[in-house]
């Protein structure tokens, strides 16, 4: 039994026309769209809501949406099965993903990830083919398209919850496969916290993690017997030029007598993907080794992972501050930092660092914000 695991597909202005006629054979061109349908299973992230409609929720980041006519494409790919579970399925409120979840209904394509309520939305997925049961379980990081008790979204990843979903899935599979919608964007490492939650989702049964979100190739490392890959970058999705998005992985799972994993190289060329050959497909396989190599290195997580927040923690903090988004911009290009410096001293820095460290702290502080300002400008 053959898997193909792709990552995000957004259906975007530049490639719209295709999704419309169905046109997979130019999306993806002859090389990769054979290889695609060669697999016994395919497996994607659906990550915009498809909907005519625009009602876009109160979030920080962009409220993406496709219209409904994108499913033509979407169908004519022959997925076995799209998770939801991600920080943009419910971008234009649960309208949206009424709308998403009817079409795909309608076209009897099944999903998992997302639900009218946190119960649904954990619900997983077993696929059983030639003897052998398959568990998929799907979550995400949250952001702003959570599910609840009460209200529809996306399944969260919950340590006292998700990790005894795994445990329990396992129980009734041969092999368990998580998506894990998480990990900072454009960063090809896992951070400290996402390797120690990765590497507990193996402890509990999963036989491969995924860790998709970060839009760009990241590495794998194997954990006793379980891979976890950190990043394998976009599937379908034409929204930036950045050297992050032009180079992405299949994941390709072979089960046989034991679980075997290849990764296939493609890259995006313009508004579709392509196959990935010769000298570009072998540097982007090494890439992905060397880094899969690093971090096998006692302590190159940690260290690495400081040098990266060192280097964002003034972005973070101008926003914070409140100065807006282009004023941040001069203060750190052209003023080198002079206003944020200024703004803050030593114990604010701390006062901050314990309201988002502390538990309680966070859990009283997220309860205010939720509930939303209204600031009045003179």
């Amino acid at each position: 039994m053959q898997i193909l695991i792709a990552g995000d597909l957004v259906p975007t202005q530049s490639n719209m026309d295709l999704f419309n006629k169905a046109d997979v054979n130019t999306l993806l061109g002859k090389e990769l769209l054979f290889l695609w349908n060669s697999a016994d299973i395919r497996l994607l992230n659906l990550e915009v809501p498809l909907a005519d409609q625009e009602n876009p929720i109160r979030k920080h980041g962009p409220n993406l949406i496709a219209p409904t006519s994108a499913i033509n494409g979407i169908k004519a790919l022959n997925v076995s099965l799209i998770n939801l579970a991600n920080n943009h399925i419910l971008d234009q409120g649960e309208q949206g993903l009424k709308s998403t979840l009817d079409l795909l209904n309608q076209h009897k394509i099944p999903y998992i990830g997302v639900g009218k309520n946190l119960s649904e939305a954990s619900t997983p997925c077993i696929i059983e083919r030639d003897g052998i049961k398959i568990g998929i379980y799907n979550c995400a990081e949250h952001e702003f398209t959570i599910a609840s008790e009460k209200s529809s979204g996306a399944n969260p990843f919950d340590p006292l919850e998700s990790l005894d979903h795994i445990q329990n899935l396992k129980t009734q599979c041969d092999y368990v496969i998580v998506l894990y919608h998480g990990g900072k964007e454009h960063y090809r490492y896992p951070s400290p916290y996402l390797q120690k939650v990765s590497r507990k989702m193996a402890e509990k049964g999963a036989d491969l993690v995924i860790c998709q979100h970060s839009h760009c190739a990241g590495c794998f490392e194997k954990y006793k017997e379980s891979t976890i890959v950190y990043g394998q970058g976009n599937f379908i999705f034409d929204d930036s030029n950045s050297e992050y998005w032009k180079t992405s992985l299949l994941i390709k799972v072979e089960l046989k007598n034991v679980l075997s994993i290849e990764y296939i190289p493609f890259v995006k060329e313009e508004n579709v993907v392509r196959l990935a050959k010769g000298t570009v497909a072998k540097e982007i396989i090494e890439a992905f080794a060397k880094r899969s190599m690093e971090i096998s290195q006692e302590g190159f997580v940690e260290k690495e992972y400081k040098k990266f927040a060192e280097n964002n923690k003034l972005a973070y903090m101008t926003r914070l501050s409140g100065m807006g988004k282009w004023f941040s911009r001069i203060d750190r290009r052209i003023l080198n930092n002079f206003n944020i410096k200024r703004k803050y001293n030593d114990k604010d820095f701390l006062a901050i660092q314990n309201y988002i460290e502390c538990e309680a702290h966070r859990e009283l502080l997220l309860a205010g914000l939720k509930g939303g300002f209204t600031i009045e400008r003179k």
